[in-house]
């Protein structure tokens, strides 16, 4: 692939990444990990507004389906061990500058949540990397994964009138892995966690079970589903274990997933993760925080029958990424944490 980058903005310690449909235009999101800014761009990169100066502390923004720019969002998750006062507000535009930013839940150490749709109804997925702690990197109480009902209106919910949650799984230590994955038509979150990776699948009917599947019983950090080499079933691509430096990739024999490959070199701190197609091939995009802190593209050869990975960037350090589509071309956004760059790369064949 060739790889054209354009950076379109600096955000101290940027993180998160999530596209806002606003005035019938695509927009895209851009947040802080520390107290700092959430920005607003449009698709060409532009800078369009600043939803908020502060708190900051926003590892995961989720637009509410069916609206104009209103979305979830974390605040105060600054990291694993300054989460506790972590929470999921819901923001609304109001006008240019102005956004109402209310409490929808109060939810210490809430790292990812989702909001998944199934026959008609939404259903907010969320998920604590822990469940407390009593001195720096302690690990002792796990995580768990909430769920609820999602209101069509949610104007009602504020620090005095918070949403209701349940818990769906509990002991998920170092609960930190989240992606939505669309299997079979349906809304599903792939979660990682200490005791390996899940695959949660929302209630066929209102007030039923969310149904659980484990893929995988490895440590992993992060994880995605994604049929790579175009056989027709999902591979398992994993990075191991909690912000660890192994990529592997699983693929189903005799009904459960082995091991098939791993990346030869070491990726310190891995992080960002997409998988999707990009320049008419599913590809696996990954970056690591440390050592070299990559930005690499794993797609499978189908003349050498082997996976081969392109080096994208470098020095970078991506916390998260997104991809999208304009005007012919793919486009994958980079919230380049390590060097607080805000990093806009156009893939062409």
């Amino acid at each position: 692939m060739k790889v054209e980058k354009k950076v379109i903005g600096n955000l101290t310690k940027c993180y998160s990444i999530a596209p806002l449909h606003y005035n019938n235009q695509e927009h895209f999101l851009v947040a802080a990990e520390k107290i700092d800014k959430c920005l607003l761009f449009d698709l060409d990169g532009n800078l369009e507004d600043t939803v908020w100066t502060e708190p900051g502390g926003v590892m995961t923004m989720v637009q509410i389906p069916n609206t104009n720019g209103e979305f979830l969002a974390t605040h105060q998750f600054y990291s694993p061990n300054d989460s506790a006062m972590a929470k999921i507000v819901a923001v609304r535009p109001i006008e240019k500058g102005k956004w109402e930013v209310k409490t929808l839940v109060n939810l210490p150490h809430v790292h990812r949540f989702d909001i998944l749709q199934r026959n008609g109804v939404s259903y907010l997925i969320a998920c604590t990397l822990k469940s407390g702690h009593q001195y720096k990197d302690d690990w002792s109480a796990p995580g768990k994964v909430y769920g609820a009902v999602l209101p069509e209106d949610l104007r009602g919910f504020h620090e005095g009138s918070q949403l209701k949650l349940e818990v769906i799984k509990d002991d998920m230590s170092k609960n930190h892995g989240y992606y939505k994955v669309i299997e079979n038509g349906l809304d599903t979150s792939v979660i990682s966690s200490e005791q390996g990776v899940y695959q949660f699948i929302p209630p066929e009917k209102q007030g039923e079970q969310w149904e659980i599947k484990q893929l995988l019983d490895t440590p992993a950090s992060d994880a995605v589903l994604l049929d790579m080499d175009e056989d027709g079933e999902m591979e398992l691509a994993v990075f191991s274990p909690f912000h660890g430096d192994t990529i592997s990739i699983y693929k189903q024999q005799n009904g459960k997933f082995e091991k098939i490959y791993q990346y030869e070199q070491p990726a310190p701190f891995l992080h960002a993760i997409f998988g999707g197609m990009i320049c008419q091939k599913p590809t696996l995009v990954v970056g690591h925080r440390q050592g070299e802190r990559s930005l690499l593209a794993f797609t499978w050869n189908q003349d050498k029958n082997d996976y081969e990975v392109q080096v994208l960037d470098q020095d970078c350090g991506a916390a998260n990424v997104y991809k999208y589509s304009k005007d012919g071309k793919d486009i994958l956004i980079a919230a380049n944490h390590g060097i607080n760059e805000i990093a806009m790369y156009t893939l062409e064949v």
